[in-house]
């Protein structure tokens, strides 16, 4: 990797944490929300309907970090046809895990 692709990478590295932190903190939100509808006493449908939101966005956090990991750690070469698989596969797991 020469000097221009690893600030690149860097960038593009610190963009997808910020992302990530972002989606987490979101989720925080979320489960506190859900604290304060069971303190509430809320119907246990309205609850359930925030619980499986809660679950596919972490879910979608996950499936971008199995994403990174995979074009980032497993040393795979752009425009390869293990990069090309590699896609196909990750867009199975993101479809599997919703």
């Amino acid at each position: 990797m020469d000097e221009k692709n690893i600030d690149l990478y860097i960038k593009e590295n610190e963009a997808l944490r910020k992302d990530i932190m972002n989606r987490l903190k979101r989720i925080e939100g979320q489960v506190k929300g859900i604290q304060g509808m069971m303190e509430k006493n809320t119907c246990c449908g309205d609850v359930l309907v925030q619980i499986s939101a809660v679950r596919s966005a972490i879910n979608n956090v996950g499936g971008l970090i199995i994403e990174n990991y995979a074009r980032n750690c497993l040393g795979i070469d752009e425009g390869t046809i293990e990069q090309e698989n590699l896609k196909k596969m990750i867009k199975t797991i993101n479809n599997f895990v919703k």
